[in-house]
């Protein structure tokens, strides 16, 4: 399942949520809680073992973000990436 979320902040329950094998993809404002020093920080990287994480970059560079920030592991797409993503993945859910 791939899993795009939108919120901000991002709810513990949506990760809580994810099956081993899930995609996330962090979007707008959700990018912020993708920082190493963010809340979720230690939450996405426990989960980094079981499931695939990614931002996208335009997000990213609206809101001044640069890749050294990220939580290490964390893959960073672009929007012809995030296509191809929902275009693999039969079901989607969609969190704002």
């Amino acid at each position: 399942m791939l899993h795009l979320i939108f919120q901000s902040p991002v709810d513990n329950a949506v990760l809580d949520r994810m099956a081993s094998g899930d995609i996330a993809v962090f979007l707008d404002s959700a990018v912020l809680s993708v920082l190493q020093q963010g809340k979720m920080a230690g939450a996405i990287s426990h989960k980094l073992n079981t499931n695939r994480f990614c931002v996208l970059f335009e997000d990213m560079e609206a809101r001044g973000i640069l890749m050294a920030e990220l939580v290490a592991g964390l893959e960073v797409i672009d929007y012809p990436g995030l296509v191809k993503l929902t275009v693999e993945n039969t079901s989607i859910a969609s969190w704002s």
